[in-house]
């Protein structure tokens, strides 16, 4: 038996069908690997995206931390600078006072607070800042008490140099103050010497008798043998630099040999000599009139033959003298 087929309508349908559906499952698996294929793209842009950004985080973090750390040395080395630099301006000028004194005491208390700050280990940012406008501010502080010194050394300095001048001015004003007080000394010596020497009194018209005394009755004579004691007598000159008062005469006797009668006091003279004397008066003077003196002497033994001088003194100087011969008896006792 036999079959034939013949072709039919469904048949081809079928077949078209058929090649549909395959192109359909290709589609859709194309798009299957396109999405695979943008999914695996984007994953792997988001990881190099996201390991760039932890990258660029990762710069900027140790950026910024060395940027701190970098920061943190420079303001400590500033602040060490400006530290010794105002140590420096303090200690040699250890005797500030006034507003130089208040100006040294804001540097201390802002140099404590800067260096609070630095000491800190994990010091953010805003201290650093702080702690950097700070040293801005003991900069100026500085300066300003640097130039405040200077200002004042200069004056100093003007007037060390002025006093020096008035110094040596007042040196060479004391020495012609000693030169005029030496050479007013000198005139005041001078004078007083010049004084002291016109005040000397003078005696003149010096006088020596030699008296015989027979009972209550005197007779001058010439004779040894005769004679019982001497009259001295002689006149004080006016004087009219001589104070008045009381003035001290001594009397100074020899004997014929040149030896002194009996001493009865020593006096300076003006030569620094130590004199005896032989008779000492205390006259009353008056200045500016003449005054007699008179007085008598012994010898105490007999007198001798020959000649007998006499010297008088006052204030050290021999302001006259006299002399008076007395002679032998005649035979006739004459």
């Amino acid at each position: 038996m036999s079959y034939t087929q013949f072709p039919t309508s469904n048949s081809g349908s079928e077949n078209k069908l058929t090649n549909s559906d395959s192109e359909n499952k290709n589609n859709k698996n194309k798009i299957i690997y396109g999405l695979l294929i943008l999914a695996l793209i984007g994953s792997w842009a988001y990881i190099i995206y996201e390991k760039n950004k932890n990258k660029e985080e990762k710069i900027l973090f140790v950026d910024r931390i060395q940027k701190d750390s970098i920061d943190r040395v420079a303001l400590q080395l500033q602040f060490d600078m400006l530290s010794s630099k105002a140590d420096s301006l303090t200690t040699n000028n250890q005797e500030l006072q006034g507003s130089l004194a208040e100006r040294a005491s804001e540097i201390n208390k802002l140099k404590a607070s800067i260096a609070s700050i630095l000491k800190k280990k994990n010091a953010t940012a805003a201290e650093l800042a702080t702690a950097q406008k700070q040293i801005a501010e003991l900069n100026n502080k500085i300066e300003e008490l640097y130039a405040e010194v200077e200002t004042l050394k200069a004056q100093n300095k003007q007037l060390t140099a002025s006093n020096e001048q008035l110094n040596e001015e007042k040196k060479k004003l004391n020495e012609e103050k000693d030169a005029l007080n030496s050479d007013l000394d000198k005139t005041k010596k001078d004078k007083a010497h010049v004084e002291d020497v016109a005040s000397t009194l003078h005696a003149n018209n010096i006088n020596i008798t030699a008296i015989n005394l027979k009972g209550s009755k005197e007779k001058e004579t010439s004779k040894a043998k005769k004679a019982d004691f001497f009259r001295i007598s002689f006149d004080i000159s006016e004087n009219y630099i001589t104070p008045s008062g009381k003035k001290a005469l001594m009397v100074c006797v020899y004997y014929p040999d040149g030896s002194l009668s009996q001493s009865v006091g020593s006096f300076t003279d003006r030569q620094g000599n130590s004199k005896q004397y032989t008779n000492k008066m205390e006259i009353e003077y008056e200045q500016g009139r003449k005054m007699p003196v008179s007085f008598d002497w012994k010898p105490g033994n007999k007198f001798q033959t020959g000649l007998y001088k006499i010297e008088i003194y006052n204030n050290g100087f021999k302001i006259g003298e006299g002399a008076k011969k007395l002679d032998k008896s005649t035979f006739l006792g004459m």
